[in-house]
């Protein structure tokens, strides 16, 4: 098996380098117009040896992004950061974990799965004891991350837990948790004049 020399070469393509005037094979793929995305992969341009030295000499990956896009793309963790849909926070009305909930990520695992061995034990009892709430009660709970079972206080903990969680003044100033924050203090304001922990 013959050696590559040079990495990423598509040798007997059949295409001709995309540069204008040039008549060499085209064995070297570079970004097109179109990047990769939900619509598919994307599409390459076509380039000899000397033309795609060229082109990649003058590419731009960070092109067309905000100064905090860039510096996110170029943590350490970039990429790390994205939630599933069953981790997020708005995945289903039963509060599904979030990764950023949970210190361990075999924590949040964990939780899930216990979540679903509960449901699949007692789907009947799971039904009636949701029954005591309204819809937008069984939603808050969700946001709270709380069972029908939780009473008052219980309720009054888990408050105390997520505004600790998510306040900016206990994260160092980090703002990116306000949205998630508002969500809790609503939910709170909703669940704590509930007729079911009267």
């Amino acid at each position: 098996m013959r050696s590559q020399r040079f990495h990423g070469r598509y040798e007997e393509t059949g295409r001709e380098c995309e540069a204008e005037g040039c008549d060499e094979p085209g064995e070297f793929r570079a970004p097109g117009s179109r990047s990769p995305g939900f619509d598919g992969p994307g599409d390459w341009r076509w380039f000899c040896l000397e033309h795609v030295r060229e082109f990649n000499s003058g590419y731009d990956w960070f092109e067309g992004m905000s100064a905090d896009e860039i510096l996110a793309a170029q943590s350490p963790i970039a990429g790390w950061r994205t939630e599933t849909r069953v981790f997020r926070a708005d995945a289903g009305v039963d509060g599904m974990p979030r990764w950023a909930d949970f210190h361990d990520p075999l924590d949040a695992i964990g939780s899930r799965a216990n979540d679903i061995r509960a449901r699949a034990a007692g789907r009947q009892a799971f039904d009636t004891s949701w029954s005591r709430f309204s819809a937008r009660e069984r939603e808050a709970l969700g946001v709270m991350g709380l069972d029908p079972q939780a009473d008052r206080q219980r309720l009054r903990r888990r408050y105390s837990e997520l505004v600790r969680r998510y306040h900016p003044d206990r994260n160092g100033g980090d703002r990116s948790h306000e949205g998630r924050l508002q969500r809790v203090v609503e939910a709170y304001q909703l669940l704590r004049k509930a007729a079911a922990f009267a």
